[in-house]
């Protein structure tokens, strides 16, 4: 299974992927843990977008698509897998269409998490994972950026009628028992 796990920061995306692994047994795949691994790191590619991480920005298109292409073609990823963060933008789904198309693959669940934003900013303030961008006016930023830039992806694949919406309140559980309704 090719699944697509989408919602703003804070919507519980991660949380979910990491507990879906093994009920769907597909491996999670975040861009976000990806580039924070590369900024604790210090590799030339975590140099360059600690600060635009930092000031709550998206990484460039072609950087990210590349780094997920080169990720999704290791054996380990060949049953299928969770995109955790990934695309990002409009300009992102199409080049991971087409990708798979050529690889004769497709998306198989497009998964949007709903979440207001209130609560996603109490959620992101009190996580408690000490990352540098939860302050509230970073997350506002973040907030910003999600709506202007990442959530039209989510009216892209509505278009082509892969998209799933999911009620993201509640207890973990009952979160993840919507999403495997809404994917098996």
């Amino acid at each position: 299974m090719r699944l697509i796990l989408f919602g703003p920061p804070g919507a519980g995306k991660g949380t979910q992927a990491k507990l879906l692994e093994e009920k769907i047994g597909v491996r999670q795949l975040s861009t976000g843990d990806m580039f924070r691994n590369a900024i604790k790191n210090q590799t030339p590619l975590g140099v360059k977008v600690k600060a635009i991480m930092d000031a709550g920005k998206l990484v460039g298109d072609d950087v990210v698509v590349e780094m997920v292409a080169e990720t999704i073609s290791k054996p380990e990823y060949a049953k299928g897998y969770i995109l955790d963060g990934f695309p990002r933008t409009v300009a992102q789904a199409e080049a991971l269409d087409s990708m798979l198309s050529k690889r004769g693959e497709k998306i198989d669940a497009f998964v949007a998490l709903e979440v207001p934003d209130e609560q996603l900013i109490a959620r992101l303030v009190n996580r408690g994972q000490g990352r540098e961008d939860d302050t509230p006016d970073k997350i506002k930023v973040r907030l910003d950026v999600y709506k202007k830039e990442t959530a039209p992806v989510l009216a892209y694949y509505e278009g082509k009628g892969q998209a799933r919406l999911v009620n993201g309140l509640g207890t973990i559980e009952a979160i993840q028992q919507r999403i495997l309704d809404a994917v098996v």
